[in-house]
């Protein structure tokens, strides 16, 4: 099954936990405990929630219609720029994605998908708009100022549904004020970045509202990446780390020779054809793009959301983290490239065909080989200690209600799955470390209702995975205070149960920022 492929991990329980919340009341305006994520990926699983219930599978079917939106919008982009064949090309290349796609288009971590699909509809909102100024074809000015509005609209939402889609939004609104200072004026220029702005208001109103009760300061860090900024060297030295995860981490997982969560080659037999491929594409459409005026204004764009995205990455905190998510975008303006270019292919050769297929069986490769390594199956999770398998999860649920064990503390990565998954009866809250060298992060606790409740507990639980010093660490501090108590093994959780009375981590120096 799907659910046991894609595992459920905390930050698509966040997710749902947002979307139930939601249901009974809560307004969230943002991913829990990060400002560069707003909650609008909550709200739709929310709806989802409200019409088929509260089932992780309902998470994934959000996903998939976000998805086939994406794929539907990518179509509608390449028709209007190159013509069908080269939509349906570009159809079929996200259809069949490599696995880095597959992943991260299934399982939900935020906003990722949303900003997929809101990006194409930007490129396809602004192209429209470009083709009304320079072929002359302006429709009425209500017409032209709802297009704007609209426009502005999709911008909005998506800066505040993942700062993401700023790699979309800045190279076409700098487009479209140059086609409009090209064809009708500073005036006019004018006029429509005001009806754009109007509805970026309107669509960002979550965002600008959160700004005005709360810190701007902060959204805008957490934008750059402040949540991921952990490195301590210079930052001449991180630029060069950046790029480094850049070319052999990030590009490699983003065109399918790698999965996102490790080093390990995908479809090895057919790599040196693909990277062939991939190399004479970008050839030939650097190429025709300089016999071709209408192409070259298309690849402006191409170029400008694909140099931003990549100058984001390195200077910038999310340059730091080469997992998968990043690299969406990246795969998605090749396949606007590769779109172009196949379809040249097909129409001059005989053989145009052949290095479509090939990508295309190389993605399907990697996806079925991925799929049967489980676990970890096709994981969020590049960091190996991070990586729980929670499939003993309905388990390790029944053992602890049948204990009465409905409190206590564990790690990130346990605490909100299962939250989710027990109907929030069972609340830990993350205040163990999972790093085997006992680091901590605050942000790992993401809700502060849950804290109340754990602390108003009259006894409290342990649930530890993949931690044997941190396993170590509790039976040593357990004894030094002469308390007594039992552990259970369910799958990768250690349960430390029935202890003779209450302990809170920061008691015995753990659940603090400074770490152990």
């Amino acid at each position: 099954m799907i659910a046991e492929v894609v595992p459920f991990n905390s930050d698509e329980a966040i997710v749902a936990l947002m979307a139930r919340h939601i249901l009974q009341g809560e307004r969230p305006i943002f991913f829990y405990g990060q400002a560069y994520m707003g909650s609008l990926d909550a709200w739709l699983v929310a709806a989802g929630f409200a019409l088929f219930g509260q089932n992780i599978w309902v998470i994934r079917l959000v996903q998939t219609i976000l998805y086939i939106g994406t794929i539907i919008t990518t179509f509608l982009v390449l028709k209007d720029w190159f013509g069908e064949k080269a939509g349906l090309i570009g159809a079929a290349l996200l259809a069949i994605p490599p696995v880095n796609m597959t992943l991260y288009t299934t399982a939900s971590l935020g906003g990722y998908g949303e900003a997929l699909l809101l990006g194409n509809i930007i490129l396809w909102l602004g192209w429209r708009i470009r083709n009304y100024l320079v072929k002359q074809e302006i429709p009425s000015a209500k017409k032209l100022a709802a297009l704007f509005i609209l426009f502005g609209l999709v911008a909005g939402l998506g800066i505040w549904a993942n700062a993401l889609t700023g790699i979309y939004i800045l190279p076409v609104g700098l487009f479209l004020a140059v086609v409009l200072i090209q064809y009708r004026g500073w005036k006019f220029c004018a006029a429509g970045l005001s009806w754009i702005l109007l509805g970026s208001a309107v669509g960002a109103s979550p965002w600008i509202v959160f700004a005005v009760n709360h810190d701007l300061g902060l959204l805008i860090q957490e934008m750059f990446g402040s949540a991921v900024a952990v490195e301590s060297s210079g930052y001449f030295s991180r630029v060069i780390q950046h790029l480094v995860n850049f070319v052999v981490l990030g590009v490699p997982a983003a065109i399918g020779m790698r999965p996102p969560w490790e080093v390990q080659w995908l479809a090895l037999p057919l790599i040196p054809f693909v990277l062939v491929i991939w190399t004479g594409v970008m050839i030939t459409a650097i190429r025709n793009i300089r016999k071709n005026t209408e192409a070259r204004s298309v690849f402006s764009l191409i170029w400008g959301c694909l140099g931003l995205f990549v100058a984001g990455f390195l200077f910038t905190s999310f340059g730091v983290d080469p997992s998968g998510r990043y690299f969406l975008p990246a795969f998605f303006f090749l396949v606007l490239i590769a779109a172009y270019v196949f379809q040249e292919w097909v129409n001059r050769f005989r053989w145009g065909w052949i290095p479509l297929a090939v990508i295309l069986v190389f993605q399907i490769w990697g996806n079925i080989q991925c799929a049967n390594v489980n676990p970890p199956g096709l994981t969020t999770q590049f960091y190996e200690p991070a990586r729980v398998d929670h499939r003993e999860m309905d388990n390790l649920i029944a053992f602890l209600k049948t204990e009465q064990e409905m409190r206590g503390y564990t790690n990130y990565w346990v605490s909100y799955p299962l939250a989710f998954q027990s109907q929030e009866e069972l609340i830990f809250i993350p205040r163990l470390p999972y790093h085997p060298d006992f680091r901590y992060t605050e942000r790992d606790d993401r809700y502060e209702p849950y804290e109340q409740l754990v602390n108003e507990a009259d006894h409290v639980a342990y649930i530890t995975t993949r931690n044997p010093a941190l396993e170590d660490y509790l039976r040593e501090k357990f004894l030094e205070m002469g308390l007594s108590w039992k552990e259970r093994k369910i799958g990768e959780y250690l349960v430390f149960h029935q202890l003779s009375r209450s302990v809170r981590p920061d008691s015995i120096g753990l659940g603090q920022t400074t770490g152990h």
